[in-house]
């Protein structure tokens, strides 16, 4: 299953606004270039599913909030992220690792009361990766599990 990368951001320290980009380059030495989480190690980046993040939103009703507030790098739409251990996925030309389950946490009850909650069903907040083969993200980039890695 292909999907396709939809949109991409990240913030330059805790707490700071998210920036969307067009494009970034990524790394396993820094991650999102830019982005305050880069260092090596298990969350270098968070990837969230446009489809959860609508599914999570449907949940809380009223008018939708923009995925950014989620506080995630890359938001994929199309294909279904895998919970499987050490899964891997092509994004354009990089090659990412999913370590796990990103946890909503109590900052998305500040952001829109309800949300955590909201997305704590099905794995809903994302997943977890680091970089394991950089290079350069585009917006529109084909998202699919690794066949190569």
């Amino acid at each position: 299953m292909t999907g396709r990368l939809l949109a991409i951001a990240r913030r330059a320290r805790p707490k700071a606004p998210m920036e969307e980009l067009g494009e970034v380059e990524l790394s396993p030495e820094f991650g999102v270039k830019g982005d305050f989480r880069g260092r090596p190690g298990r969350r270098q980046l968070v990837i969230l599913s446009a489809e959860d993040w609508a599914d999570a939103q449907a949940e809380l009703g009223g008018e939708p909030s923009p995925w950014t507030v989620r506080r995630a790098n890359l938001l994929v739409a199309g294909m279904t992220l895998s919970r499987g251990p050490a899964a891997r996925l092509r994004i354009g030309e990089i090659l990412v690792e999913l370590t796990g389950e990103c946890d909503p946490c109590e900052v998305m009850d500040r952001q829109r009361p309800g949300l955590r909650a909201a997305l704590e069903p099905g794995w809903r907040g994302g997943r977890t990766a680091r970089v394991i083969e950089g290079g350069r993200l585009r917006v529109g980039d084909a998202v699919a599990e690794a066949e190569d890695a």
